[in-house]
């Protein structure tokens, strides 16, 4: 694998606006300075916008609640025509599951997050909201208790073309979000919670992405997910920018994040952490389940925290052979671990046995 070049390097990311760019740049003082950037981007390959939901002008305002037209999201998603806005009432929403089939839908909560609670039910065999809808945005829920046979059920299991989802807490699911695969798709995660997902089989996760044409996970806190990955994302392009990926004290996922074809992969301004009880050692994996073939491989890594507080050390990342570029720039690598095998990688990052000051760092608005 070779580096990227300097000035390919300089048009790669975007700074991000929240404190922990602030808080990287501390105790990155002994660390080669960041370069300045102006875009997102690879080499070769056009940039692509994260997903806008078109608006309908001639959309409708489906309202839910007790005292609503449509009692639960299930009896809104079945009277749901494309375009239109469902704005869900704050409480609980027992035993309730749905599946969305329109398109350019905007599924909105009130404040405080109205409860989708699976229950023992599912849609589907698949979960609690199967979206088959194209364009479909997903607004302030909390979904909780996602489990079906097979044991790979999902809070949502997205089927249809983009998706976004915002200020949403997916927690203690056999999966948080699970897509399908989908060439022309492209997932957005914005401000999301996920946390305590997984059946602990290894196979399910927090947040798992197949193949889509982008992932965009910004301002998120994945954590302790249960056997499985905080993040797992075989998109062509991976955009990880201003998160928290952690076990935290007692935490036993197994990465924090696995891009296992690899792709091209962007990693800026987020914490890794392994806790002392983590299983696996490895934190961030690349290529492990082998590089796609058609794919192109590249993998940038820029103003990360990577944290190891497992007494047997860790591995913080790994790469697999074959991977076309790697530019490794402005990291902290701290606790006991090892180094990815990349040239300049202690020249150009901070390595140290403490833990930094910013360990206990999450985005704005999480505790």
């Amino acid at each position: 694998m070779k580096p990227l070049p300097a000035t390919v390097l300089a048009a790669l990311l975007v700074l991000p606006t929240w404190r922990p760019v602030a808080a990287h740049e501390r105790v990155l003082s002994s660390a080669a300075p960041l370069p300045s950037t102006s875009g997102i981007g690879v080499p070769g390959v056009p940039v692509l916008p994260a997903v806008q939901i078109p608006i309908d002008v001639a959309s409708r305002t489906l309202r839910v609640g007790p005292s609503a037209e449509y009692a639960t999201p299930s009896a809104a998603a079945a009277a749901a025509r494309d375009g239109d806005t469902i704005e869900i009432a704050s409480g609980d929403y027992p035993a309730d599951v749905a599946v969305w089939t329109a398109n350019r839908l905007r599924i909105v909560g009130a404040d405080p997050r109205p409860h989708i609670r699976a229950d023992g039910r599912d849609a589907q065999g698949k979960g609690t909201w199967v979206v088959r809808g194209d364009d479909i945005a997903v607004d302030n829920v909390e979904m909780s208790g996602a489990k079906v046979p097979d044991r790979n059920g999902a809070a949502i299991r997205v089927e249809g073309r983009n998706f976004v989802l915002r200020n949403a807490y997916l927690h203690d699911n056999e999966n948080g979000l699970l897509t399908g695969a989908n060439a022309t798709s492209e997932i957005t995660i914005d401000h999301c919670e996920f946390a305590r997902n997984g059946s602990g089989d290894g196979y399910t996760h927090n947040l798992y992405v197949g193949n889509v044409a982008r992932l965009s996970v910004s301002k998120s806190y994945l954590h302790h997910a249960n056997g499985g990955h905080n993040l797992k994302s075989r998109a062509a392009i991976s955009v990880i920018t201003d998160n928290r990926l952690a076990d935290e004290t007692d935490g036993h996922a197994s990465y924090e994040a696995d891009f296992p074809n690899g792709g091209q992969v962007q990693l800026a301004f987020n914490i890794f952490q392994k806790a002392a009880t983590g299983d696996n050692g490895t934190l961030v994996s690349y290529g492990a389940e082998g590089l796609s073939a058609d794919g192109t491989h590249e993998l940038v890594a820029k103003g990360n925290t990577f944290i190891s507080q497992r007494p047997s050390g860790a591995r913080f990342l790994f790469i697999a052979p074959g991977t076309s570029a790697v530019s490794i720039n402005g990291n902290v690598f701290a606790g006991p671990g090892s180094l990815p095998d990349v040239p300049g990688v202690r020249t150009h990052n901070a390595v140290q046995r403490n833990l930094p000051g910013n360990v206990d760092l999450k985005p704005d608005g999480f505790k």
